[in-house]
């Protein structure tokens, strides 16, 4: 057995037999802080565990460390060196990944996808099973974890005879995920509800939280969305659902005239035709590059951007502009039921979609797919809200009608807001900070990098362009000095999962 301590302090103790166990021959000199790494097999010299301790741990092993990998997960001993498990979030929902490693700590082949499953068990005694596919030189489970992550996890690997093997379990606790300023050693840097934005506070903050949901493109559409032919057909699916939803409640309001109904009926035609842009932006993207557009057509979705949010404005205008109308000059609304059945309709229309989007969102493992589902869950209940409107009406309040109306052109003001933001963004190449980080800690996991000298990144539309300066050993070959270079870009693409072309400079 091997004890490291701060400083690289090396010490190596023997052991002797004893009544049904092995005691070291030496003992452990004070403090107790090191590393310990544990051989079988003194000829093959076969690392069987390795932990840390952590100042006075004298048999407590409530309070031991488990040593963790690069990634941030705690290393598990199996049959052919040690697995690491951590849990990866940055840009999409959590999921499960498995760093395979030999004996000697370096990155080794995962097994088979198919026979390894990760068992969790809440403290509630409720139990899911993950099974996991391979990406790159690691395995990823392809469902989400849902939360709270507060769970045991048990990892099983089958082997060669069909018996499963427990390589080990921990405890997850909620949050148990590194961020920004924590466990920097690690490199780890998970971003938990990156999707959540302060919302605010008194009626402003009610309005947002309540009605606003962004049409940013990367929260609609991802790399699985666009290249799943189920996503694709959702997205369909969804539109043909919304149009008709839409269609129908235009058929009322031309019997009620109903300007609150309006101005929902412009919404939700809005939301169906901001599909049909990004719909020619994919078809474009997928042609690829060529002699007059060598960097391919990813910026059209870009473009697309522009037209959502020009779509999305004028119908925040156009309502905005009949309920001011209609607050100056009031008019008894008429067809009180039929407005409540539009209401209704609007309300089912956008639930169907919502849990259609949800449901193949889920299946295919797209965070995309599942935030326009609850988009459009937002949506329904916007259409509700006409419904005050109607019941204003049957009190004897009919400047209730304008009042609903101008709130929801505030609250498409809001998604107006939100979108015009994100696609500014991408036109002038701007990138997400906790991207960029990615980006400049993956060249950090490779042995041969001492320095990352220059990181730069931008949006081509939704893939990650990046360059990215890293400084080796002058005494290098450039043999050796290229092969650093293609590992370095290996590990990007391990990290950054919306990674399209980066160039690896190197330098001394």
């Amino acid at each position: 057995m091997e004890t490291e301590r701060p400083g690289g302090i090396l010490q190596r103790f023997a052991f002797r037999q004893e009544d049904g166990y092995l005691e070291s021959t030496t003992n452990i000199p004070e403090q107790h802080e090191f590393l310990v790494r544990l051989a079988l097999e003194p000829g093959r010299q076969r690392l069987a565990a390795l932990f840390s301790e952590v100042g006075h741990g004298h048999n407590h092993d409530e309070h031991a460390t488990k040593e963790r990998g690069s990634h941030g997960g705690p290393l598990l001993v199996h049959a052919d060196g040690l697995v690491e498990l951590s849990i990866f979030e940055t840009g999409v929902s959590p999921r499960f990944r498995l760093y395979f490693l030999d004996n000697s700590g370096q990155s080794a082949t995962p097994p088979p996808a198919e026979a390894v499953t990760l068992k969790t068990v809440r403290p509630d005694g409720d139990e899911e099973i993950f099974h996991f596919r391979q990406e790159y030189d690691y395995l990823e489970s392809p469902a989400p974890i849902p939360e709270p992550h507060a769970f045991e996890a048990r990892l099983l690997i089958e082997q060669e005879d069909g018996r499963q093997c427990l390589v080990g379990s921990f405890t997850e606790a909620e949050h148990l995920h590194a961020h920004h300023g924590e466990g920097q050693d690690h490199h780890h840097h998970t971003h938990a509800h990156d999707h959540e934005h302060h919302q605010g506070s008194g009626l402003v903050g009610w309005l947002r939280g309540n009605f606003a949901h962004s049409h940013d493109i990367a929260e609609q559409v991802d790399s699985v969305m666009e290249s799943s032919a189920k996503g694709i057909r959702a997205l369909k699916i969804s539109l043909v659902g919304l149009g008709i939803t839409a269609l129908l409640q235009v058929l009322v309001v031309l019997y009620s005239g109903s300007v609150a109904l309006l101005a929902d009926t412009i919404h939700n035609f809005a939301d169906a035709a901001t599909s049909i842009p990004l719909w020619i932006a994919f078809a474009l993207a997928r042609r690829g590059a060529n002699r007059h557009f060598t960097y391919g057509y990813g910026k059209a979705e870009d473009v697309a951007g522009v037209i959502i949010v020009g779509v999305i404005f004028f119908s925040a205008c156009v309502a905005g502009y009949e309920a001011v109308l209609k607050f100056i000059n009031p008019e008894p609304m008429e067809h009180l039921g039929w407005v409540a059945m539009a209401a209704l309709i609007g309300f089912v229309g956008n639930e169907a979609v919502a849990v259609y989007r949800i449901r193949v969102g889920r299946q295919i493992g797209s965070a995309a797919l599942i935030a326009d589902g609850q988009h459009s869950r937002v949506d329904g209940f916007t259409s509700l809200s006409v419904l005050i409107g109607v019941i204003g009406a049957w009190l004897g309040f009919p400047l209730a009608d304008p009042i609903v109306g101008i709130g929801i052109t505030i609250a498409i003001l809001f998604i107006v807001k939100d979108a015009a933001r994100a696609v500014w963004q991408r036109l002038i190449d701007g990138i997400e900070p906790e991207i960029l980080d990615e980006i400049a800690h993956a060249p950090s996991h490779i042995a041969g990098v001492q320095a990352v000298r220059s990181v730069r990144a931008r949006w081509s539309g939704h893939k990650v362009y990046s360059d990215v300066t890293i400084a080796v050993d002058p005494d290098l070959t450039v043999r050796v000095a290229d092969a650093i270079a293609r590992e370095v870009e290996r590990s990007l693409r391990t990290h950054v999962r919306l990674l399209g072309e980066v160039v690896v400079r190197v330098t001394l």
